[in-house]
């Protein structure tokens, strides 16, 4: 399954005074700041690589669940799968996505 190019249009604009790119990989679309993926998008999914700290919260979000590439594959580790109430809601996505952004920044910064 590949991404919608509607998700790939909304991350890249909710990032854009970032410096982010995206590439193909595993039938969806990984998206970097610096070398340090933060975001997946697979289908109409967009999975954001959270703090451990941040994915306890985001999985407290109605509809918010560990992100998989497809459906018989584990989990990717520290993904989660944003619901669509925030994938809706400009705010609450920026707000996710600039946790997501931060935390790929400060595991480059620690590393």
């Amino acid at each position: 399954m590949i991404y919608r190019p509607l998700r790939y249009e909304q991350i890249m604009r909710a990032a854009e005074s970032y410096d982010v790119r995206a590439r193909r990989m595993f039938g969806g679309m990984g998206v970097y700041t610096g070398e340090r993926m933060f975001a997946f998008l697979i289908g109409e999914d967009i999975g954001l690589k959270l703090s451990p700290e941040d994915v306890i919260e985001a999985l407290e979000l109605p509809g918010a669940e560990p992100l998989r590439p497809s459906e018989d594959a584990e989990p990717m580790k520290d993904y989660v799968r944003m619901p669509r109430s925030v994938l809706d809601d400009y705010v609450q996505f920026v707000h996710w996505l600039e946790r997501a952004i931060s935390n790929a920044q400060r595991r480059v910064n620690s590393a």
